[in-house]
Formats: structure tokens, C-alpha cells, sequence
């Protein structure tokens, strides 16, 4: 078994995680299984770091400024045309030993008040727990380190005021900070991109899905036109011709192309997103409700002149291969151009140099057209208020099928849910540019299939289960369903609210009561309020709610059951992916926060 090199309390040298930069910071503690030291920082952050991360502070030399602000002789001339007549020899060498030992005392100052930070091989940059670096962390310590410097500025300026030379010293140890700074952004436009952990199962895993998904859909469709809808009765497949319809696929491409033309129009707000990888930011027109209230003025329209929309549910398997036909489609696209976007605008997950997986995530990771923003266009605008308009016609076509003068309680308390839900998403439009989605994931198949076919076909089952299998429910049953659907929104916008006003002024008076553990990301941990709740209290806000969309369909088949199933599924995968990515990114602070927070999704349970 290796000596520790290191003894506890020791002042070393430690490197700051996901750069090449060095500290001063006190060892802690010693684990003899991981063979790493629990190191502490000046600001009081705590990390874990290997041994070849930390270095003796004897190893450090300062470095000296090539720059000089006057000559000797000069200097010299300077000083004797000051002195005084009257002063000795004596006198003058005892001043200039002093002035001396002032410069060299606040040399001495300003590296102890200074976190010293230098810059060694370009080749050492593996995060210190040996996995692979994130672009993200290291855009985050670059913005640290910036903070940092702007404090050394203000601590420089306050020691000048003893100096002989304030501000001709001032200015040396700007250009010195600037130098570093300059270096550190260097190094961080170096970091490969290179995807090395691979999710749902790496390259087979993601073959399987790009074939599951397809045929998940198309079996829960098939079955909720069946008269017995059981999850083993399964239904005779379709004559593969009669799946396809020319006339159908225009209609998908003509609903995307309306709605990327609503997305386009000079209405709504401008706002930037967070900062990329090269620092720049990229600008997004909020206008998702305001294309919403266009496309309901466009199906009013269609209902006022008696246009049939019945059509969409006589053909809605049509529908669904040919949105699938389409994300298929643009994946394709997406992936061939993404083979010639630069590095530093490629996905962190999706760039793994492997074909399908690299199509199924998607590499690169904001695509445009112009200032048009495929990935985020998609995101809300065709699938989701395809979602409403599908449930609309799924009303529609109850009320015929079933010959009834108004809708079924059912299929109105579906209906009204669902489009609580969207109208929220649209509401809060600007929230989404948070999200992993936008912030983290590319644009591959994953997401274009989910937005154009799993939102608006799957999300819709059940108002499509209600068109053939009607469900009588009493007004004290629905008054309890809708107490439910309430409760879980409550908890859903209450939680995101809450993290998306603490992400955007952390320090609002209104938020003064909540308490947060600081991170040495340079970001905070909320530990009260809905955060103090539970890990992630926005996917129990969507657990409830998707509970409470279903149960008006009754209990006599699972199948409108499978949207809660599936739902909480991809919560809890979500979940681990967040848990997997906040453990990287905030370390130590974040197994403080779970110790603190110890519930995942649900209180008491898990």
C-alpha cells in the first residue's frame, strides 16, 4: 500500500479541478481506500484531490515581471535630487534597506492574501477524481478565476496605499493578472470535448432504442383502437401500404413549417441563454404563447368555416409514421452537419465519435439556421401544441362516435389538465433555456423523435382511449381528481419558480429566507423552501399530475396507466442523470446537500 506523502494540516499547493491552475490549500484528512486527500481551500471550499494533483509550496517560485518602469540610474538620480542636504550616508543606506524590506513585506503580503495560481503542462488536465473533464466545469473555473482577479485588483489597490509607487505598482500587478488570466483561457479553449461516458446503455443500447421507441408508439395506438384494449391482446398489424399516405406527410411538413414561421415573427421579447463553451451567448425570441394563441385563432377559424377535422383522427397512425418519417429525416440532417460545426459547439454528451450513438443523442449541441434555433424550436412549439390540437380533435370525434350533444365529464377534465400544462410550458417559455435539454443534451434522434412524435402522440393517449371507451365518472370523483391535478401543479410551478428566480438573483429580498450551501462552482445549493423538500420536488409536481390525467379513464385497463409508468421512469432516469452530473460538477458540497436533502423524488420513499 503507497505512504501518504502529505500529513494532515499541512499548507500545500492543490490543483483546482478541471484546470491547470494551483492554490494554496490546507490537507484535511487522508482515505486510505481512495488513496485521496480531502483538501481546503482559502474560500473554505472542500475537495477531494489525488496526490499528483497536489504539490510541496517549496516546488512554487514566483514569477518575475520583465516589465520596469524606470531605469537604475535613473532611479538613483530620482532619490539623490530628493534627499535631504542635511542626511548622512548612513542615513540614506538605512532608508533604502527599509524601503527595501517594505517591498519585500508586501510582496510577502500579497502572496499570502492571494490564492497563487500557476500554469504548468498543458498535458495534466484530468479532473481529480482521474475522470475525464466536462467543458462545463472548466468554463465555470475560468469564470472563478476572473472573480478572483477582479479581488486581487481590489486587495492590490488597498496595499498601494503604503507604497512608494502606488500606482506604478498597481499597474505591474494588473499586467501580471491579465497575463495569468489570458493563459487560463488559453488552456480552457484546449479541452477535448471528446464524449467518453456513454448513457441508455452506450452504443447498443442506443441501436435498441432508435427502434423501440418507433414500435412503443405504434403498439399503444394500435391497442387503443381495439374494443379490448388489454396490454396481452395484442392487435393484428396494419397492411404496411395502408400506413403511408403522401398527402398525410404534407400535412406534418405544412404544421412544422406554420409553426417555424410563427417562431420567426417579430413579436416577444429577446433574451440570451446561458453562456456557451467559447463565452458567447445566443439570443432566443420568446413568442411560444403569443404562436400558441395564433394556431387556436387558425383552428377557430377552420371549426367557424365547418372544415373537418375529424380527418386527423381517422388517420392518426398516418399521422404518427409520418412525424416519425419526418424526426428520422432531420436526424440525419442534424448529424451530417454536425460533422463540420467547430468543437466548442458539439454536445458534451453526444460527441463519442461512434455513428449511432452520436445520431441517437446528437453532437452538436444548439444547430441553426440563421437565428433560427432547430433544437429549441422544436422543444415547445410543434410537439407540444400539436399535443392540444390532437386533444381537441380526440373531443371532437368522441362527441361523434358517440353521438353526444357535449363532451363526456372524462374528456374534458383530460382535456382542461393537459392544457393547463401546455399553456404553462409556453407561459414560462424562457424557463426551458435552463433545462438539460437546451443547456447540455444535443439535438440527435432522442429529442427530435420526442418532440415530434412521443409529445403529441403518446402524451395525447388518454383522450384517444376515451373515443372508444367511454368512462361515466361522478362529479365527487372528478372534484377529487381535480384536487389532485391542483395539488401536483402547485408543487410543480411552486418548485421551478422558486429554482428559476434563485438562478436569476440569488439575492432578491424575496428569496432572503431560504438558506443554500455554497459551491465551488461558484453556484449555490438551495437546502429549504421546495428544494429542502426533496432532490427534485418539480418531478413529484409531475409524477401527481400525470396521476391525475389518467385516472378519468376508470381502472378497466391499464393502458391509459402507461403515460404514470412511463412517466416516472423517465423522471427517475432523469433523476440519475442529474444526480451524476451535480456530483461531478459541485464535489463536496453536493454529498453535503444529500446528507441535508436525503430524498430523491419522493418524501419518505425515495
Amino acid at each position: 500500500m503507497p505512504s501518504r506523502r502529505f500529513a494532515d494540516d499541512e499548507i500545500v499547493m492543490g490543483r483546482w479541478p478541471g484546470s491547470v491552475l494551483y492554490y494554496e490549500v490546507q490537507v484535511t484528512r487522508y482515505n486510505d481506500l481512495t488513496h485521496l486527500y480531502t483538501v481546503k481551500y482559502k474560500d473554505g471550499t472542500e475537495l477531494e484531490l489525488k496526490e499528483s494533483d497536489i504539490r510541496s509550496v517549496s516546488s512554487f517560485k514566483p514569477r518575475k515581471s520583465n516589465s520596469s518602469s524606470s531605469s537604475p540610474s535613473r532611479r538613483s538620480s530620482s532619490r539623490s535630487r530628493s534627499r535631504s542636504p542635511g542626511r548622512s550616508s548612513k542615513g540614506k543606506r538605512r532608508s533604502s534597506s527599509q524601503s527595501r524590506e517594505s517591498k519585500d513585506e508586501k510582496k510577502k503580503t500579497v502572496r499570502e492574501a492571494n490564492l497563487t495560481f500557476l500554469k504548468f503542462s498543458e498535458n495534466n488536465t484530468r479532473s481529480f477524481n482521474g475522470e475525464p473533464d466536462s467543458t462545463e466545469r472548466n468554463d465555470a473555473s475560468f469564470k472563478i478565476l476572473q472573480q478572483k482577479v477582479e479581488s486581487e485588483l481590489e486587495i492590490g489597490h488597498v496595499l498601494d496605499q503604503y507604497s512608494l509607487h502606488p500606482r506604478r505598482e498597481k499597474k505591474k500587478e494588473e499586467i501580471f493578472l491579465e497575463e495569468r488570466v489570458f493563459e487560463t483561457a488559453k488552456t480552457t479553449e484546449k479541452v477535448s470535448t471528446q464524449t467518453k461516458e456513454l448513457e441508455f446503455g452506450g452504443r447498443i443500447g442506443a441501436f435498441c432504442m432508435i427502434f423501440f421507441l418507433p414500435a412503443t408508439v405504434f403498439y399503444l395506438l394500435l391497442m387503443c383502437k381495439q374494443e379490448d384494449p388489454s396490454v396481452m391482446n395484442f392487435a393484428p398489424l396494419p397492411v404496411f401500404g395502408s400506413l403511408w399516405e403522401t398527402r398525410v406527410f404534407g400535412g406534418v411538413l405544412l404544421w412544422f413549417f406554420v409553426q417555424a414561421l410563427f417562431s420567426l415573427l417579430p413579436i416577444g421579447k429577446v433574451v440570451e441563454g446561458l453562456p456557451l463553451l467559447n463565452g458567447r451567448r445566443l439570443q432566443y425570441r420568446i413568442n411560444g404563447f403569443y404562436a400558441f394563441l395564433l394556431t387556436v385563432a387558425a383552428i377557430g377559424t377552420s371549426l367557424y368555416f365547418e372544415i373537418e377535422l375529424h380527418y386527423l383522427y381517422d388517420h392518426f397512425l398516418q399521422f404518427a409514421v409520418s412525424a416519425a418519417t419526418f424526426s428520422v429525416f432531420l436526424s440525419i440532417y442534424l448529424y451530417v452537419r454536425s460533422l463540420k460545426a467547430p468543437k466548442e459547439e458539439l454536445s458534451p454528451g453526444g460527441n463519442s465519435g461512434n455513428f449511432v450513438y452520436d445520431l441517437f443523442i446528437g453532437r452538436e449541441l444548439n444547430p441553426r439556421i440563421g437565428h433560427f434555433d432547430l433544437k429549441y424550436f422544436c422543444e415547445l412549439r410543434p410537439g407540444l401544441i400539436g399535443w392540444v390540437v390532437i386533444n381537441l380533435v380526440m373531443l371532437l370525434a368522441e362527441m361523434k362516435i358517440q353521438d353526444r350533444n357535449v363532451p363526456s365529464l372524462s374528456m374534458i377534465l383530460v382535456n382542461s389538465f393537459q392544457l393547463l400544462y401546455v399553456v404553462d410550458a409556453l407561459w414560462n417559455e424562457e424557463a426551458v433555456l435552463t433545462t438539460m435539454d437546451i443547456t447540455h443534451d444535443g439535438f440527435g434522434f432522442m429529442l427530435a423523435f420526442g418532440d415530434l412524435v412521443w409529445v403529441p402522440f403518446v402524451y395525447s393517449l388518454q383522450a384517444f382511449y376515451l373515443v372508444n371507451h367511454p368512462n361515466e365518472i361522478s362529479w365527487p370523483t372528478a372534484s377529487a381528481i381535480i384536487i389532485l391535478n391542483t395539488f401536483g401543479y402547485y408543487i410543480f410551478r411552486g418548485a421551478n419558480s422558486q429554482k428559476n428566480a434563485f438562478r436569476r438573483n440569488p439575492k432578491d429580498p424575496k428569496l432572503a429566507h431560504l438558506k443554500c450551501i455554497p459551491t465551488a462552482a461558484g453556484k449555490s445549493l438551495l437546502v429549504t423552501g421546495w428544494w429542502g423538500l426533496v432532490r427534485h420536488p418539480n418531478y413529484l409536481g409531475d409524477i401527481i399530475m400525470a396521476l391525475a390525467w389518467s385516472l378519468p379513464c376508470g381502472f378497466n385497463h391499464i393502458l391509459p396507466y402507461f403515460y404514470v409508468l412511463y412517466f416516472t421512469c423517465l423522471l427517475i432516469h432523469r433523476e440519475a442523470r442529474d444526480e451524476h452530473q451535480c456530483k461531478k460538477k459541485y464535489g463536496l458540497a453536493w454529498e453535503r446537500y444529500c446528507q441535508r436533502v436525503p430524498y430523491r423524488i419522493f418524501p419518505f420513499i425515495y
